[in-house]
């Protein structure tokens, strides 16, 4: 959306998951390289940086990038220029960046994991994406959304989300957040007889998760501080059940 009412919209959008990134081809997956400078280049490759020239390009899980390629692209962000493997010129880029993670990049940071200079380059305009748990307002907005899609895909005519069924999804903790809503909604829909969603259609939601998540902060991530006395309180509260 941020790429789309920009004026680099007519301009590529690429996106990268960094995590599936090695130390070893992250540089030329990013940069490019010449022919023949390496024992497996046997064409030239633009890479990402070039190929969303005048975009955007979106380093998606950006806390995956592998330490040793942090600083390369450290550089490229400071001096607006990269050089591609095999190769001594400098090309200038021109390229509007976002980054997107779901790690606490302070703590990788503390950890030696994330380097403090590229954090700071990166991280001149934030926006904190809340979990579904908090957001129980939008929930109706989204499963009518996965409704619609799943019909499409799944061939079928589902109309409604009974008010029952809407409250049973409101409760729930969605500790998968939107990838969890939409596979329930999926499946709602699949086993739907009739052109409206029911609690009988909804897969069984852990009720016991749900009474936990609302009396205790038993979430190691993204503030893993406090670990052990997290998980004591966490075992008194269900009574020793770890399951629970």
């Amino acid at each position: 959306m941020i790429h789309e009412i920009s004026p680099r919209a007519n301009a590529p959008f690429v996106a990268v998951d960094c995590g599936s990134l090695s130390t070893e081809l992250a540089p030329s997956e990013l940069f490019g390289h010449k022919k023949g400078s390496f024992t497996s280049a046997i064409e030239d490759k633009s890479g990402f940086f070039r190929d969303a020239n005048g975009g955007t390009l979106l380093l998606d899980e950006v806390g995956n990038l592998p330490y040793g390629v942090q600083m390369q692209l450290l550089r490229a962000l400071q001096e607006k220029k990269i050089r591609s493997i095999g190769t001594s010129i400098d090309i200038d880029v021109d390229v509007r960046i976002i980054t997107a993670t779901n790690e606490n990049l302070e703590h990788a940071i503390s950890e030696g994991k994330f380097r403090e200079d590229l954090y700071h380059r990166l991280n001149e305009f934030k926006i904190n994406v809340p979990a579904l748990r908090v957001c129980t307002e939008d929930i109706k907005l989204y499963a009518d959304h996965f409704r619609e899609e799943a019909n499409i895909e799944l061939d079928k005519d589902v109309k409604y989300i009974t008010s029952e069924a809407l409250s049973r999804l409101e409760k729930y903790s969605w500790p998968g957040n939107l990838r969890e809503l939409r596979n329930v909604i999926r499946r709602s829909v699949l086993f739907s007889s009739s052109d409206e969603i029911t609690v009988e259609n909804l897969p069984i939601l852990n009720e016991s998760t749900q009474e936990i998540s609302k009396t205790i902060d038993i979430s190691l991530f993204p503030k893993p501080e406090n670990e052990k006395e997290k998980i004591i309180d966490a075992l008194k509260k269900t009574n020793g059940n770890k399951t629970k």
